[in-house]
Order: structure tokens, then C-alpha cells, then sequence
């Protein structure tokens, strides 16, 4: 077996939360190591990457919704910074969002959530159908109204990733290009992890980033293994030739027949379209069924989707947490932290984690605006103190 490598800090994943906890850790002073056998994959390879703090807002989830706004509004200069330090592109875009109904139910429940929002005291804008189609003529004319949402923008979450990893490099971040398989508890206290090729990596604090697949890591006390469980997603990827450009100048979603589905102009060209939300275990199959629901229901909402080049197919995994929000910070084993559980909000929320995290490592404790999302709140005395 090698001899142990020590760091400051220890990152067991390298998807964008990894890679921005890992970034702004070494920013602080941290010498920091990141595990993982592909630094920059993972769910973003697969996301659409809206930042979508109020389209996204759903019932019951007005406290996530701080969390989100708090995010997007750092957006700006978050990549701003990134693109400064690496010359990366990230694909960032302040083109808003449309949000359509297409039938009389749809409708209702779209003027529902319009006055959600404004209750929540947020940005949008009631359209009816023809003004819909005055912004996007390439919309389906049943459509029967909208909420235009300037403030929700879009990310090339690939790009995203790749910068981040930039980042890293560039602020002295190491990585180690394999998995761990096994994590290390030394004196009731977080030790490192062992490689899957036997080296001993050893840290003063660890945090476990590692999305869908954080609740999976042998050594984890059960006691702080988060409970994170796999969502998977289907996507499309789609090129708009020249000739029928511009398609779509911002993002357009809609519910039909009650699934949620988008599409995400890119100024490269490039049309996503998702996505599925299927509970089926550590499943990542692009289906039939898949694609042809995601088709029908884009066709619905765009019927000239269907005379676009289909260029790839993907399936991803959205770590999802028992209340759909992501568990940030210390755990109640000395030297852990997570940084998991964002579901479909990992790309909106790096900004804000990157942030949190940084605190954490820092402190010893979150910051006010991301303290509601302790994994503590899933700690067995946690549980027994809720009301029934």
C-alpha cells in the first residue's frame, strides 16, 4: 500500500459541487485534494442548466426558494469570475424564460403559480396566448397563455464543469483520477478515504460531494450516511440548422398531460430538450419511451421540433434528498461535511454551495442562509423532535 498523501481538505466527488467546494476551499487557504475517477462528469454532463429560481418554485418549497434566489442572484458575477480566470465561455446566457400552458387546466394551474409567486414577493409577468407567440412564433397556436420570467437565465452546465476543473488546476487543487472505495473513520473522527488502487489519501476535514452516489460509500457511519437516492432523467440534445434560426430565443416549458417538459436554446445552435423524472434505482438506459415521450411532448408545445437533427441522447442521475433540498455542512461526525442532495437544482445552487462550503470548512458552521439545510435536520434526534 502507498504511503498517505495528507491535505487540508478532502473532496470525494468531482461534479460541479465538488469541483466549486474544492475551488473555493483552496481560495481560502485550504490545501485541498479531490477523488474521482472523472472530474467534470456526472449529472452535468447530462443537465439543460436552467437557472430557473422561480419557474422552478413549487408548493411547500418556500424555503428552498431562499436558498435558489440567493444563488441566482450571485450568478453574474460568479461566472464573470470563472470566464476572467480560465477563458472559459460558460455558455451564460440572460435570455429569461417562458413558461406556457396549452390547455384549460394547465392554465389553471399556471395562474396558480403566478400568484404563488407574487405572494413569494418574485418577478413574473402574466401573458395571454397570442402574446406568447408574439415572443416565440414558433410556439404551437393552442397555446393559452404564460408566465414570462425575465429573471431566470441559463448555463452550458458541460462548459460549467470544464471551467470549474480550470479553476481548480489554476488554485492548486490536486486530483486524484480514481474512485474511493472505502471511506476512513480514525478516533470517531473523519480520517480520508481509501482508493480503489489502495492508496491512503488522509485529510483534516472531508467533504462528500459525490451526488446520487454519496449514500453508497463503504466506512460511512450510519448515522451520518446521507440519505440520497438516484432520480433519473432523460435528456435530448437537437441542432437548429442556420436556415430555421433563431428557433427559440429563451427558454420554453410547459407541463403536458402532467410532465414537465423544456426546451434550452443555446446561441452554439444546440436545442435541449427534457427532461424525465423516473425513479428506478441506479437504472441509466435511454429508453424508447424516453425519447418519444420527451418528442410528443416538445412537439406539442413546438411542432417544428420534429424537422430538427437529433444529435444525442442522455441519461443522468439527480441526487434527490427525502425533502428535495441539498444537505450542506457539517454532519455529526467530527471532520464530515456533505455537499449532496441538490436533486434538479446542482447547477442553479453552485454558486451559493461553492460559498457555503467555503464557511463551513472555514468556521465550523453554515452561514444563516443555508443553516435550514444542515443534514442534521435527517439526524435521528432531528426526526424524533418533529411534530407528528
Amino acid at each position: 500500500m502507498s504511503r498517505t498523501r495528507t491535505s487540508d481538505v478532502l473532496v470525494i466527488g468531482g461534479g460541479i459541487i465538488g469541483l466549486v467546494t474544492a475551488w473555493r476551499a483552496a481560495q481560502r487557504g485550504f490545501t485541498t485534494a479531490v477523488v474521482d475517477p472523472e472530474p467534470g462528469g456526472g449529472a452535468a454532463q447530462v443537465a439543460a442548466g436552467m437557472l430557473a429560481a422561480v419557474t422552478e418554485l413549487h408548493y411547500g418549497e418556500q424555503t428552498l426558494l431562499g436558498l435558489n434566489l440567493a444563488s441566482a442572484r450571485r450568478y453574474p458575477d460568479f461566472a464573470a469570475e470563472l470566464t476572467d480566470l480560465t477563458g472559459h465561455d460558460l455558455g451564460y446566457r440572460r435570455c429569461g424564460t417562458l413558461a406556457v400552458a396549452l390547455d384549460s387546466d394547465d392554465r389553471a394551474h399556471l395562474r396558480e403559480l403566478h400568484a404563488l409567486q407574487r405572494r413569494s414577493g418574485l418577478d413574473s409577468e402574466w401573458l395571454s396566448g397570442r402574446e406568447c407567440r408574439r415572443l416565440e412564433p414558433m410556439l404551437a397556436p393552442g397555446v393559452r397563455g404564460g408566465l414570462r420570467v425575465d429573471g431566470d437565465h441559463q448555463i452550458d452546465p458541460r462548459r460549467l464543469a470544464g471551467a470549474l476543473v480550470a479553476a481548480c488546476e489554476r488554485a492548486g487543487v490536486v486530483f486524484h483520477r480514481t474512485w474511493a472505495e472505502r471511506f476512513d473513520v480514525v478516533r470517531d473522527r473523519a480520517a480520508g478515504v481509501t482508493t480503489a488502487n489502495g492508496t491512503e489519501l488522509g485529510a483534516g476535514q472531508v467533504v462528500l460531494a459525490a451526488g446520487s452516489l454519496s449514500g453508497r460509500l463503504t466506512g460511512v457511519p450510519d448515522h451520518v450516511l446521507p440519505p440520497v437516492r438516484p432520480v433519473k432523467g432523460q435528456v435530448l440534445r437537437l441542432t437548429v440548422p442556420k436556415r430555421y434560426a433563431p428557433f427559440l430565443s429563451r427558454t420554453v416549458r410547459a407541463v403536458v398531460r402532467g410532465s414537465q417538459v423544456y426546451l434550452v436554446p443555446r446561441e452554439s445552435g444546440e436545442l435541449v430538450v427534457g427532461a424525465t423524472s423516473e425513479e428506478l434505482g441506479w437504472d441509466t438506459t435511454v429508453t424508447a419511451g424516453g425519447v418519444y415521450e420527451l418528442l410528443r411532448d416538445a412537439h406539442e408545445l413546438v411542432p417544428g421540433i420534429t424537422e430538427l437533427p437529433l444529435t444525442e441522447t442522455r441519461a443522468g442521475l439527480r441526487p434527490g434528498s427525502p425533502d428535495n433540498a441539498p444537505l450542506l455542512g457539517p454532519t455529526e461526525l467530527d471532520g464530515l461535511l456533505l455537499a449532496t442532495g441538490h436533486y434538479r437544482n446542482g447547477v442553479l445552487l453552485t454558486p451559493v454551495t461553492g460559498d457555503a462550503m467555503a464557511h463551513a470548512l472555514t468556521t465550523g458552521e453554515l452561514p444563516d442562509e443555508a443553516r435550514p439545510f444542515t443534514p442534521k435536520r435527517f439526524s435521528a434526534a432531528a426526526l424524533t423532535e418533529q411534530p407528528a
